[in-house]
């Protein structure tokens, strides 16, 4: 009878150390979100599955064309693509994106550029224009879907602070079929 209580004490041990283990891994290094929406389409579906890494940006900055999640609303997060860095002058013209200047391909839209025939994916825009500032500011990023028709991102809610950044999103595990790992371009 002793052994039985000593084997149930054990398990119950086991089983609490883990669910606390398993909670501060969520809270502080990785943790689960479901795409919801088209604004990443191409690159994600609606309803993808995602581990969100959150340790990495304790220690480097956001880097350009990232995919991140960020706190948009106090009970809604965003997934977008990082396209602009402190520093950084952003213009789309003529479908074509130029950071600083500089032409920048962008291979995940490939896909929907062949696709649409009635007109550009992203209309002209001028970073000046969209936020009043020439280059995106210290400490905030401009972010855009890739799905750029139907995206609300920095075009609508302005540049995102850096401390609204939850995490970096490259990992698809469900479904099963499309479990991939995200390339940076």
């Amino acid at each position: 009878m002793a052994k039985e209580k000593s084997q149930t004490w054990e398990w119950m041990k086991a089983i609490v150390m883990a669910v606390i283990l398993a909670a501060v891994i969520r809270q502080f290094f990785f943790a689960p979100i479901l795409v919801d929406g088209v604004s990443m389409m191409p690159t994600l579906h609606d309803r993808d599955r995602m581990i969100v890494n959150k340790i990495g940006y304790k220690f480097a900055e956001p880097q350009r064309f990232d995919i991140i999640v960020f706190r948009a609303t106090e009970d809604k997060d965003y997934i977008k693509r990082v396209i602009g860095v402190p520093g950084d002058t952003i213009e789309y013209k003529n479908d074509v994106l130029y950071i600083n200047g500089k032409m920048y391909e962008e291979p995940y839209l490939a896909e929907f550029k062949k696709q649409v025939s009635d007109g550009p994916l992203t209309y002209d825009f001028k970073l000046e224009e969209i936020t009043g500032q020439k280059t995106v500011p210290k400490g905030r990023v401009f972010v855009l879907g890739d799905n750029r028709r139907f995206s609300k991102d920095s075009r609508t809610i302005g540049t995102v602070s850096v401390d609204q950044i939850l995490g970096k999103a490259n990992i698809v595990y469900w479904p099963m079929s499309d479990a991939r790992m995200i390339q940076h371009p």
